[in-house]
């Protein structure tokens, strides 16, 4: 086989892949399904395209964020997330949010400076000419975004002083990645020129802190189990602030939902995720992204509060189809709002594994979803598979082999009773 594959861009999708099959002598009806995003979505969404991999999506029921009844849809491959997802805001009180204005950073880097202090001097004595400069004209300036502020800060490298300078610019409702690098281009030559450097990186930056939203919900001590599941709740919060392993696990567990509501809403995931573990230890070590505490009715009271960008315009929000469905399921209005109802996501999920864990064990009702994962694969229909997944965990046996064999004996235990004559 040979990978290089020359000229494999130039090609249509369909001659991509049966240049795969003839390179790989293999057929990949699998992979080579588009979907609901369509062959021509994808190819314009990536480079190469072939195919697309489907993500099950689930709906998180039982939200009420800011007294507003939502679903949200879920993009998620693991077992558990919407289910704990919906029992965390089952049990919740209803979610209060608030959010900042999404302010994004763009960072450029001056580099081969001669005397760093005049150039402090200079960039600072023109920061109203700068954020002059920045300005495109766009959409987003239009609907009152756009570049509000430049700072400059000085970075000790081994060669000697550069300048990290940050562009603070307000995307609205898009994400910003596209706007912001745009305006680091923009004005890259003139910083050159006043710092007497070179413009090295002109980048947004992924750590938001100037983007972050809050989330807060109490518990009654009722729906946990009691005071003591409280406290042990408390214990287990405690863990996570004391270690890093714990905490990276913890933070994990918000992450579950809030990754699947990115993916869901053409998001990008990997940036949301970016940015909440650089938050999570921005001025400090690692830490939990969430808090909890115990009311003075004994109660347990969470938040959450972390640097999140999202967009529900521009990006693949616009292209996927199933994107823009997800968004107006939800019914929500703005970037903002998303990013709220993300964080409100991320606070239930975080309830509910630490509540499991301190409780019954999490591995519990991993078990029961894992089960019926089993029981499909074992080749159980529709109709019998909540049946097989009991069996095989009230024996203690989760495994093909036994589903296999519980199948069949429901089968012929099924087929025996429709044979059976009439009145015997």
């Amino acid at each position: 086989m040979d990978s290089r594959l020359s000229g494999f861009y130039r090609l249509s999708v369909s001659e991509r892949q049966k240049a795969l099959k003839s390179q790989t002598g293999h057929s990949f009806p699998s992979l080579f399904e588009f979907g609901s995003l369509g062959e021509k979505a994808a190819d314009s969404m990536i480079e190469n395209a072939v195919g697309s991999v489907s993500v099950p999506v689930g709906i998180a029921t039982h939200f009420v964020v800011n007294g507003k009844s939502l679903l949200v849809p879920l993009a998620v491959e693991e077992t558990s997330v919407v289910a704990a997802c919906s029992r965390g805001a089952k049990l919740s009180n209803g979610f209060t949010t608030e959010s900042d204005p999404s302010v994004m950073i763009g960072q450029v880097l001056l580099v081969n400076i001669v005397d760093s202090r005049q150039a402090l001097l200079n960039l600072n004595a023109a920061r109203s000419e700068l954020i002059e400069l920045a300005r495109t004209n766009s959409i987003i300036e239009k609907l009152g975004g756009g570049t509000k502020d430049i700072q400059f800060h000085p970075l000790h490298a081994r060669e000697g002083v550069w300048i990290e300078v940050h562009v603070l610019v307000d995307c609205i409702d898009a994400m910003g990645a596209n706007t912001v690098n745009t305006v680091c281009e923009r004005i890259a030559p003139r910083l050159e020129e006043l710092s007497g450097g070179v413009a090295r990186m002109r980048i947004i930056s992924n750590l938001c802190i100037h983007r972050k939203v809050r989330a807060r919900t109490t518990w009654s001590k009722e729906s946990l189990g009691g005071a003591g599941v409280v406290d042990a709740f408390l214990q287990g919060i405690e863990f996570a602030q004391l270690s890093p392993f714990r905490a990276t696990t913890h933070n994990k567990g918000i992450m579950n939902g809030m990754d699947a509501l990115a993916l869901a809403t053409g998001n990008d995931w990997r940036a949301v995720e970016a940015s909440a573990h650089a938050f999570a230890a921005f001025g400090h070590s690692y830490a939990p992204l969430t808090r909890f505490h115990k009311t003075p009715e004994g109660n347990l009271a969470g938040e959450i509060e972390l640097a999140l960008a999202v967009g529900t315009v521009g990006g693949a929000t616009k292209i996927n189809g199933a994107a823009q469905d997800s968004l107006k399921l939800l019914g929500i209005s703005s970037a903002r709002e998303l990013a709220e109802v993300m964080a409100c996501v991320g606070l239930a999920q975080n309830f509910s594994a630490v509540h499991a864990l301190v409780s019954e064990g999490i591995q519990k009702g991993h078990m029961r979803l894992h089960a019926k994962n089993i029981a499909f694969n074992a080749g159980a229909s529709a109709e019998e598979m909540d049946e097989v997944a009991r069996l095989m965990i009230s024996k203690d046996s989760i495994n093909e082999s036994f589903a296999r064999q519980t199948i069949a004996e429901l089968r012929a235990l099924d087929k025996g009773i429709k044979n059976k004559p009439v009145g015997k």
